[in-house]
């Protein structure tokens, strides 16, 4: 008799701001460390923000108090590691919070893992995509970054997570030093293929392949957070 794969609950959850979506995380992290709770794939998207990683310094925003409300951008110093990145409509966010010691994952073998899925998922819209040069996480194609990630590990219970720029308006990372790395320059699914996936329909299939490569089973479940927000 086979044995069953392990489940992980997903949850589809709108377009959700960043501090509610954090504080959600941290909610499923301090249940999963407790012993309980379930291992869930957050998929969503943010309006419009930059976070800032542990590694993120003043310097890596470029834009001003009044160009970033002009813009309607927020800025958020976060827990996640990494340096400075942008949120926004037309982005995949995707926050695996997981207690690795249930699926026998070290850290390396997780992100490595977490790029091959997004890989995978590119292919399967005609994108070659490779993950980076050490050093340097997330998903690229010739040198141009498709995907960040940047987690948080608690103990065994990772957060966090990836952001895949599905029709991202590019111009918004022009705010920021990216990844703490001017020179490396992001791109999106739209600006190479010149399809416009919509944000949930991405998500879905993302589950499919979030599945496949790390052995586990979806259930679709849903999760709340905070105030009530446009879905």
């Amino acid at each position: 008799m086979s044995r069953s794969l392990p489940r992980v609950r997903a949850s589809w959850l709108g377009s959700v701001p960043y501090r509610q979506a954090w504080d959600l995380q941290a909610e499923l992290v301090r249940e999963l460390r407790e012993g309980g709770g379930q291992n869930t794939l957050l998929l969503l998207e943010h309006p419009h923000v930059f976070t800032m990683g542990k590694a993120a310094v003043a310097d890596h925003l470029l834009w001003d108090e009044a160009e970033r409300e002009r813009r309607g951008v927020e800025v958020v110093w976060s827990d996640r590691g990494g340096e400075a990145t942008y949120h926004g409509p037309g982005q995949l966010v995707g926050y695996p919070v997981i207690d690795l010691s249930r699926l026998d994952l070290s850290i390396p073998r997780y992100i490595e893992l977490l790029e091959r899925s997004l890989i995978d998922y590119l292919a399967a819209l005609g994108i070659e995509s490779e993950p980076g040069e050490p050093g340097f996480t997330g998903v690229w194609r010739q040198g141009e970054k498709l995907a960040a990630i940047g987690i948080k590990l608690n103990r065994s219970v990772v957060s966090h997570g990836f952001a895949l720029n599905m029709t991202t308006d590019l111009a918004y990372f022009d705010g920021i030093v990216p990844c703490g790395h001017a020179e490396r320059r992001p791109t999106s699914v739209a600006a190479i293929t010149g399809r416009r996936v919509p944000v949930q329909e991405a998500a879905v299939t993302y589950a499919g392949n979030f599945a496949a490569t790390f052995g586990v089973e979806i259930e679709w479940a849903q999760v709340a957070v905070g105030t009530p927000v446009r879905s």
